[in-house]
């Protein structure tokens, strides 16, 4: 969707959309045409949520936005271990679960 579609959807002027890019809080997913999805959609409702009903203000967004980004980096990185787990053999993956039970 363009620009002026996601602020119509979350209700928002443009300057707002403006500093929120700005921020590097919402990252168009197509910076040359400015192009935003689903995910900047939901991203946008979490800062509306957050500036709005919980009164955080510009730092506290900054807090929030990048943590978020920190667990979606994590649950990455945790898939692919999980993957690599699964490919090994069964007695690797029997210690290392013996060895994850122990601590």
């Amino acid at each position: 969707m363009d620009e002026l579609e996601f602020c119509r959807v979350l209700e928002i002027e443009t300057t707002t959309l403006d500093l929120w890019v700005e921020e590097r809080w919402i990252i168009p997913e197509n910076h040359a045409a400015i192009a935003f999805g689903d995910v900047d959609v939901a991203r946008g409702r979490l800062i509306l949520d957050l500036v709005r009903n919980m009164g955080v203000n510009d730092a506290g967004v900054d807090i929030v936005v990048d943590l978020v980004d920190q667990l979606h980096t994590l649950r990455e990185q945790m898939r692919l271990v999980m993957d690599a787990v699964r490919l090994q053999d069964f007695e690797v993956q029997q210690s290392l679960r013996r060895a994850l039970d122990g601590m």
